[in-house]
């Protein structure tokens, strides 16, 4: 049997998940059952294959390889905002509204710090993220006794994570699948929990999968790594456009043409000696009746070089990106870099984390209390340093607030004084 990455390095034994039945008595019979939340458009969701895994619509590996490990924009953008995102810190809280408070020490805190073994906090949150961006999918498995306390978190590859559908319209389960072996995770249908998180992206074509930024920028990746190519392939050729070769005969009654034998020569004695880097500015010896004619590029063949920062612009689009950040020559959207960097945690950064944020509240925290919820800490973030200082002195400033209400904006507790206006 395959076995996920908590079982690989021994961490944890196999569990065999189960739904446990729901006894009930109904006219005077003992019934066992087990309750499923359905939906009034199940029966059309799910007309077929129900309890069968289904398959993602997009390669994972094609949008990997293509978007992340071949497109230097893709691999900046992505970087840019999973690092920054994993680098804003989760804080713990206990309680609501104004009886929140902080805990400085929780055992949710230590596990999100030491997710597991082989990771740190910030590296695992940085895969989260990234598989998120990268295949619109990121999936959290919690190891240890099913519904308790994790031992451990481990991030999957989304590749490797099928949905099962149910009947009723929800997740029956999900299978790991590797090398034709696989380990089915199993989701209560009552509460719908699970040792699985399923984060994902909005996707207006599927009911079971979220959809990569990578796809909605897949034609300007296709542009951008084919003008790549396009330039590699020029500089291959001595930087400079291709020529052409000539012949003309010495004497008006020779042939006009080339023998095959004469074309073959000529052709190997000019990729041998030649063609390449190394052959730049080697001067072309030529026999008699050679003439070479160099070709110059038009302006449209030199709008290449326009339709790959046309294409470097849509991919950073597509992730929310400010241009400037990737290095994207001309781009002055914004005054400063400062600018740019708040930008770039205002529509791409703080959103992911909260989306992430709200998942496992739902998912992770109810494990340790009804009362314990998690939270990002801006305090932390230095980015924002400048927005922070900004609002403070608006604050400071306010005639309108007492010294309490000031104090209680950034949860610091009352004076016995400053219930009066500063």
């Amino acid at each position: 049997m395959v076995k996920t990455p908590a079982e690989m390095w021994g961490l944890r034994g196999w569990l065999k998940r189960k739904t446990t039945p729901v006894a009930e008595r109904r006219d005077g019979l003992q019934l066992n059952r087990v309750d499923e939340k359905a939906a009034r458009s199940a029966a059309v969701l799910v007309p077929f294959g129900a309890g069968q895994p289904r398959f993602t619509p997009r390669q994972y590996d094609r949008l990997a390889d293509e978007g992340y490990r071949r497109n230097i924009i893709a691999y900046r953008a992505i970087q840019l905002v999973a690092r920054n995102a994993a680098g804003v810190p989760f804080a713990v809280y206990r309680g609501r509204g104004a009886a929140r408070f902080k805990l400085e020490t929780h055992p949710l805190l230590q596990l999100l710090r030491e997710p597991n073994a082989m990771q740190g906090g910030a590296e695992f949150f940085e895969s989260v993220y990234a598989y998120y961006l990268i295949a619109g999918n990121s999936y959290i498995e919690a190891s240890g006794v099913p519904g308790a306390v994790p031992a451990e978190l481990w991030s999957l590859r989304p590749d490797r994570i099928k949905v099962i559908p149910a009947a009723s319209g929800v997740v029956a389960g999900y299978r790991y699948d590797l090398a034709g072996q696989h380990v089915d995770f199993a989701v209560n249908a009552i509460d719908g929990r699970s040792d699985i998180l399923h984060v994902k992206s909005f996707h207006p074509l599927d009911d079971w999968y979220g959809m990569s930024p990578l796809e909605a920028a897949a034609v300007s990746v296709d542009q951008h790594n084919e003008a790549a190519k396009w330039n590699a392939s020029l500089l291959q050729s001595s930087g400079r456009p291709s020529g052409a070769l000539v012949f003309r005969p010495a004497h008006a009654d020779a042939a006009d043409t080339l023998t095959d034998a004469q074309r073959r020569n000529l052709k190997a004695e000019l990729e041998e000696h030649y063609s390449g880097s190394a052959a730049a500015g080697r001067p072309l010896v030529l026999e008699g009746g050679l003439d070479w004619r160099e070709l110059s590029l038009s302006p449209k063949d030199m709008d290449w070089l326009a339709g790959k920062d046309v294409s470097a612009r849509e991919i950073a689009l597509a992730f929310h990106v400010p241009p400037q950040l990737i290095g994207i020559e001309g781009s002055l959207t914004f005054a400063n870099f400062e600018q740019a960097r708040l930008a770039l945690y205002d529509d791409a950064v703080l959103p992911l984390v909260a989306h992430v944020r709200d998942e496992l509240n739902r998912w992770l925290c109810p494990r340790f209390g009804d009362d314990i919820h998690l939270d990002y800490d801006l305090d932390q973030v230095e980015a924002l340093a400048p927005r922070r200082e900004q609002t403070w002195s608006r604050i400071a400033a306010a005639p309108f607030m007492t010294i309490n209400e000031k104090r209680a904006v950034f949860n610091l507790p009352p004076l016995a004084d400053g219930e009066r206006l500063p």
